[in-house]
Formats: structure tokens, C-alpha cells, sequence
């Protein structure tokens, strides 16, 4: 249209539907010269008359333009709300992941919470999506093509490229692809702009809020996970609880017994997970084909209720989460904090004299017990 027809339309990309839009502009056109709705730009305006260029800029500077994209707009978003509410409940979903090749019916947040939690791929909570179909085609297609989804660069085997995606931590979608504005609910909610626009005044407001009174701040529960199972709880005493009844693992009761201290911890709630999710048991070392299989074995023997030797899971590398945003991570405390009655008298310390610094070093216990190790040392 620019080159055949010299006109120019405003923020094309953020017409909702195009053709439509089109269509009334041409019925338009064909009732009244253009220059009635045009703003007309003139090119080369130097130039001889005839190197000059007229061009017709169509813009929501016009109130029928405006007027007419508005109601598209809106036309639109009815549409997408229609489509994500059936999608929402719809539970004849059937879909396989993309990284793993298990197959998932019933509900769409099945699937996508399975990425999440056990690749650690996460496109967003399931309601904000719409044309989930599509859109996992659209993803699948790229990894068919060895294609990574967040730096979009092209690999020569399929192992090189899950290969990178996990080293790099790119198990992710590039947010500044336009191709998946229109799988989310955000891009359709205001007329006239991008999600990252939206986003942005999001921000903007709540700087300009930080003086106001948070007294009636509601904070939201953050679920966090069974190490077993997908149970969900919003306190770590009520997923606990569950733990203990429904797999017969009592979290307080370990950490007692064994005196660990919250890095300790850490390092077993990874360990755990770790070997969950390699469907292995972690008393044992059988594996197992599914996950069901790897528990019912573990409650039926009992290898869930007690942990194996301290040096298999006290390691350095259980530091690292084993799932993205583990929630369990955040909510452990450290048993020292716990103080028993023999503990809470106060035992006083008694700082050293350091008026005299020299007799002080030839009297210190570190200077008697540096000579005793010289001396031994001559010895042998």
C-alpha cells in the first residue's frame, strides 16, 4: 500500500483486525476523496513538482479512525475472553511435552505446570494464555527445527541443543519475539498498546505509591510443593503434615533427629527432589519407570521414612535447586534457631587482657599449640 498506493497507516501492528479494518477504509475511500481522512505528507517538498511524492497518513488522530479500531479492539477481546474460558475448563486437552515426550489429558495447566516444575520451562500461569494449542505448535515447531527458544539460534543435533538450553538457562521464551504477543490475555486488555507498555505503567504506579500507607496490605499464600507428589499447601506446617500422613516422611522429626541446620537442609530438600525426579529411590538407588511406581515403593518399604548415609546427599552441588523458584527452599528454618531449656541460660564470655600485646602472644593458647605442632614436626 505504501508503494502502490502512497499511504501510510499509524501503528498498523496494533490493529486488531486488519482485515476488517481495511475493508471499512476501502468502502470508505470509494464514497469520498482520501484527503478527507488523510493528513497528507509531502516528500522531496525542494524538488522539482514532478520528483515530489504525495503520501496519506491514516491515524487514530481521526476520530473515525479511532472510533473504528476501539470497536475492533473490543470485538477482539470478546473473542479472546470466549476462547480462553473454554480453554480454561476444557478437560478433552491431550498433548505431549515437548522435552520429556509424556502425554498429558484432561486440563492445558497440566501439561504446562509439568514443564514448569519438572524442566523448569515456564511461559506463564495457564489462565493468561489463550490458543494454548497453537501456541505449544508454534514452540514444538522451533525445537523441531533445533531452534532455541530464548536466543533463537540454530544448532546441528538435537543433544547440542538441550545441551544448551540447560547450561544456559535457556529454557525460556524470548519476551521481545512479537510472534507470542497473541497467545497472552495482556496484549488484548487496552487499546493502543503492547504488553510491555502495560507493564511499564504497572510499574510507574507503584513508584509512585511507595508513600502510601500499606496498612491494609494482604499478603497472598505462596503455595509450596510435596517432595513426593503435586500437593500444594500454603503453609509449611500444613505440607508437612501431608507428608507425614500421606508418605509416612516427617520433615520435623528428621531435621531434629539429625540436627540440621537450614544449608543442611537445603541440601536435602534438593537431594530429594533430585532423585524424585530420576524416579530413583534415594535409599536403594533402584529406579523406577514412573514416578507412581518409584512411591509406592518407597512407602511400601519404608525407604521414604529414613535417609541414607549423610555423605550421599551432604554435598556441595545439592546448593543448586533442582527446580526453578523451589518454594520449599524459601520457608525452611534453621534449627539453631530453636532453643532447648539446657541451652537458654546465658553463659558469659570473658574477653582476654590486651593491655600487655606481648604477653599476651607468649602466653595465647595458639602460640602453646603452634609450638607443640613445630615440635612434632621435628620429630619425624
Amino acid at each position: 500500500m505504501i508503494i502502490e498506493h502512497k499511504l501510510v497507516i499509524a501503528d498498523v501492528k496494533l490493529v486488531a483486525d486488519f482485515r476488517s479494518y481495511i475493508l471499512h477504509w476501502k468502502r470508505r475511500f470509494a464514497e469520498q476523496p482520501i484527503t478527507d481522512f488523510c493528513s497528507v505528507i509531502r516528500t522531496n517538498s525542494k524538488a522539482p513538482l514532478e520528483e515530489q511524492d504525495n503520501y496519506f497518513l491514516l491515524c487514530d488522530a481521526l476520530p473515525e479512525d479511532r472510533l473504528l479500531r476501539e470497536q475492533l479492539q473490543q470485538k477482539k477481546l470478546r473473542e479472546i475472553l470466549e476462547q480462553q474460558q473454554q480453554e480454561r475448563y476444557d478437560t478433552s486437552f491431550h498433548s505431549v511435552c515437548m522435552f520429556c515426550d509424556q502425554e498429558f489429558t484432561g486440563n492445558r495447566s497440566v501439561l504446562l505446570n509439568h514443564m514448569a516444575r519438572e524442566h523448569a520451562f515456564n511461559i506463564g500461569l495457564p489462565d493468561n494464555i489463550v490458543n494454548c494449542y497453537e501456541f505449544l505448535a508454534v514452540l514444538q515447531g522451533k525445537l523441531d527445527n533445533l531452534q532455541c527458544l530464548y536466543c533463537e539460534k540454530i544448532f546441528r543435533d538435537k543433544n547440542t541443543l538441550k545441551d544448551h538450553m540447560r547450561k544456559k538457562q535457556h529454557r525460556r521464551i524470548n519476551a521481545k519475539n512479537k510472534e507470542y504477543d497473541k497467545f497472552y490475555i495482556i496484549n488484548y486488555l487496552e487499546f493502543g498498546k503492547s504488553w510491555e507498555e502495560v507493564q511499564s505503567e504497572d510499574d510507574r504506579e507503584l513508584l509512585d505509591n511507595l508513600e502510601e500507607d500499606w496498612s491494609d496490605w494482604e499478603e497472598h499464600p505462596v503455595c509450596a510443593v510435596c517432595l513426593f507428589c503435586e500437593q500444594q499447601a500454603d503453609t509449611t506446617e500444613k505440607l508437612y503434615l501431608h507428608m507425614q500422613k500421606s508418605h509416612g516422611f516427617h520433615f520435623p522429626k528428621i531435621k531434629s533427629e539429625h540436627g540440621l541446620n537450614f544449608y543442611q537442609q537445603v541440601k536435602l530438600v534438593n537431594f530429594i527432589r533430585r532423585e524424585i525426579h530420576h524416579c530413583r529411590c534415594y535409599n536403594c538407588q533402584e529406579k523406577f519407570e514412573s514416578k507412581g511406581g518409584l512411591i509406592s515403593h518407597m512407602e511400601e518399604t519404608k525407604h521414604i521414612a529414613f535417609l541414607p548415609a549423610r555423605s550421599t546427599w551432604d554435598q556441595p552441588q545439592y546448593y543448586f535447586p533442582t527446580y526453578e523458584n523451589d518454594t520449599l527452599l524459601c520457608t525452611l528454618s534453621d534449627s539453631e534457631d530453636v532453643i532447648t531449656e539446657d541451652q537458654s541460660e546465658e553463659v558469659p564470655v570473658v574477653s582476654e587482657d590486651i593491655s600487655s600485646l606481648k604477653a599476651l602472644k607468649q602466653s595465647s593458647v595458639l602460640n602453646q599449640l603452634l609450638c607443640e605442632e613445630n615440635k612434632s614436626q621435628k620429630k619425624f
